[in-house]
């Protein structure tokens, strides 16, 4: 059975492990999700990530980091869908917990934080916030 929505799987993916508290989790991999995870390891909410290749299907593995117990994720949500695309412009983008959250934007330039996208003018489509 395909997946519907790969992102969305993702991001569960990295919840539920959290919750469970276990130190890494694996998901199919894809350039999209290596993108996302390369924001999320550059903004400091995972410890680090790695594209394990076997044959034909390629895995990724993503370390998860807490801090005092806690996960260092408290939220993460996926804004666009396949059923519904947000696009905005870069003013426009969430001010995810006045600041201190991101939004992971896919902008013409690649896949980067609202933060990095207001910094070079570039809007796009919000994939997710983190908090």
């Amino acid at each position: 059975m395909s997946i519907q929505d790969p992102i969305a799987n993702m991001l569960t993916c990295i919840r539920n492990a959290q919750g469970r508290k276990h130190r890494q989790t694996q998901m199919p991999s894809s350039r999209v999700k290596v993108a996302i995870a390369t924001v999320l390891q550059d903004e400091g909410y995972i410890r680090a990530f790695e594209v394990q290749e076997k044959g034909v299907k390629n895995t990724l593995i993503i370390k998860l980091k807490y801090h005092e117990g806690q996960g260092v994720i408290s939220l993460i949500k996926r804004v666009s869908r396949p059923g519904l695309r947000i696009y905005k412009a870069c003013r426009d983008f969430p001010r995810v917990l006045g600041g201190l959250g991101i939004s992971i934007v896919s902008t013409s330039k690649g896949v980067m934080s609202d933060k990095a996208a207001r910094r070079q003018g570039l809007g796009g489509e919000i994939l997710c916030i983190v908090e």
